[in-house]
């Protein structure tokens, strides 16, 4: 804590042991969620992983890939009791800002189309809908499809 009771907020990049606090949010966020595994992966793979921490606890991370100019939002989640708090919204400008840095000028993302509170937080940061994939998205009922958006970084 700060001298003034405030929480002390920071965001850094993703390691290993970072994971299993990543996974009690990604399971509390996701009723489809990633696996350790794939997070591991994406970190042996050179992705981008950053977190967001809230008086040394996890309140956000997520996971991107830059290449060729563009970046891949992958993974975006805040823990349910930090929602609506605009702790996603700083970790989303803060992954743009990076991603910028290291060259990307594109930015793009798939999203549930059930998602809305996502979906309205892209909308607010500039990124459109620019199209569709079908059955992107596993789903209690089968699949779901996914929006596709972009924005310039």
């Amino acid at each position: 804590m700060s001298t003034s009771g405030e929480l002390i907020a920071e965001v850094r990049a993703m390691t290993v042991d970072d994971i299993p606090a990543v996974m009690v949010v990604e399971l509390a966020a996701y009723p489809f969620p990633w696996t350790a595994a794939i997070f591991r992966d994406c970190l042996k793979s050179a992705y981008h992983g950053y977190v967001w921490e809230i008086g040394g606890v996890l309140a956000a991370y997520a996971m991107t890939s830059v290449a060729v100019g563009e970046m891949h939002l992958l993974n975006l989640a805040v823990a349910p009791h930090r929602q609506s708090q605009g702790v996603g919204r700083r970790l989303l400008r803060h992954v743009m800002a990076s991603s910028r840095e290291l060259g990307a000028d594109m930015m793009f993302l798939e999203v549930r189309p059930s998602n809305i509170h996502a979906i309205a937080l892209y909308l607010s940061e500039g990124l459109g809908e620019i199209g569709q994939r079908r059955g992107y998205y596993p789903a209690a009922g089968g699949r779901e499809d996914a929006l596709v958006m972009a924005r310039s970084l």
